[in-house]
């Protein structure tokens, strides 16, 4: 099964996950999601799939979720302003992101990887 990976290399967290799918000999087309966010249409059906809220794929502990200030943008924006600021910038996105367009997972989670792409 080949995945997409939608990854920051500089991120701990997605080298962490990086090295799940390696020793989980699960093959995936590594994307910088920073050089390359997915964009606006791409985000809104990652969210359908994923059955998570839109606020789930911000990257809330990140400078520019701060600096921007999204807490308070994104109270009462809807799915589609949500998913436009964060095809806008990659440092916006919660990561990684893992898809093999059915399934969406967002961060990593070792648990919730076992479940999903084994």
């Amino acid at each position: 099964m080949a995945v997409t990976f939608y990854w920051y290399p500089n991120c701990s967290t997605c080298k962490k996950a990086k090295k799940w799918l390696d020793d989980h000999s699960i093959s995936y087309e590594p994307i910088h999601i920073v050089e390359n966010p997915p964009t606006k249409g791409e985000i809104e059906e990652l969210i359908d799939k994923s059955g998570l809220s839109a606020k789930k794929f911000f990257n809330t502990s990140g400078m520019k979720y701060r600096e921007l200030n999204m807490k308070e943008k994104i109270k009462d924006a809807t799915v589609s302003q949500m998913a436009e600021w964060l095809a806008s910038d990659g440092m916006l996105i919660k990561r990684p992101i893992v898809t093999d367009g059915q399934k969406v997972t967002v961060g990593y989670k070792e648990e919730s990887f076992n479940e999903n792409w084994l």
